[in-house]
């Protein structure tokens, strides 16, 4: 077993009211040079807070993340630990990180999985 930090992605589709739906898990394993997001979005549950909400805009934003965990775009040349940290820090946009977790496991990739099964879907 190896320790892990997380942070669960939620989609704040109107910012001044602050309801927020869980859209994803982004999981960093220092040991195991693993940092992966894997995200989920239920339209249905984000119109419910935001009936104007654009999907399509909200769908790209998540894609930047899963880009940003493999080095792409602005974070090409950092490290794994700095491209973490660059997206749980705090922000005021549709998409944010909520608090940082630890946990232990010994796979980090069937761990972001569950996470998400539990924490997302």
């Amino acid at each position: 077993m190896v320790p892990y930090e997380y942070a669960i992605i939620q989609a704040v589709p109107r910012i001044e009211r602050g309801e927020l739906i869980n859209v994803g898990v982004l999981l960093y394993c220092q040991r195991h040079d693993f940092l992966s997001a894997r995200t989920h979005l239920d339209e249905d549950r984000l119109r419910a807070l935001d009936p104007a909400a654009d999907v399509e805009a909200i769908r790209t934003a998540l894609d930047s993340w899963d880009r940003t965990c493999t080095g792409g775009g602005a974070s090409e040349g950092m490290k794994l630990g700095e491209r973490f940290r660059w997206l749980v820090a705090p922000r005021s946009t549709v998409l944010r990180a909520g608090p940082v977790h630890m946990g232990l496991a010994a796979d980090p990739d069937a761990e972001l999985d569950r996470l998400v099964g539990l924490l997302v879907r």
